[in-house]
């Protein structure tokens, strides 16, 4: 199955109205990141265990850790949980950008160092949620 039958699978099997705002989601950040490399991480380890919840992701970037070993890995990731859709921008070095640039204009949404949090769709401005996901494609 290819990663765009994984994805598509994926979300048809949220329920609605979830389902809807992830395919919007989708959509939306295949046009920021147009071109780049797709990826989808069904969350389960080699051991066949759940380790997290499913993520679709975008771009692509060499992630350096502290011990110097290096990870190939998506730059933007949206996935589903209980309560609501995560969007993650990984890669920012500065960990205070995302939560100091965007908290107050995107609306009821949690924002930390790397994730924008929030329940539906409707509860956020798109606008400054695509600016954020520009942003991420940048860095």
């Amino acid at each position: 199955m290819s990663i765009e039958e994984q994805i598509q699978n994926y979300i048809a099997g949220l329920p609605e109205p979830k389902s809807v705002d992830m395919q919007l989601l989708h959509k939306l950040i295949l046009n920021v990141v147009a071109g780049g490399k797709l990826w989808f991480d069904n969350g389960i380890n080699n051991e066949n265990k759940t380790v997290s919840n499913p993520t679709i992701g975008y771009g692509f970037q060499v992630m350096k850790y502290a011990n110097g070993k290096t990870r190939e890995l998506f730059k933007i990731g949206l996935s589903a949980n209980k309560t609501g859709i995560s969007i993650y921008i990984l890669g920012i070095e500065d960990k205070a950008y995302l939560a100091q640039t965007f908290t107050k204009e995107i609306g009821k949404a949690s924002v930390t160092g790397y994730c924008i949090k929030f329940k539906t769709l409707k509860d956020i401005n798109v606008d400054v949620l695509k600016a954020a996901v520009q942003y991420g494609t940048e860095t």
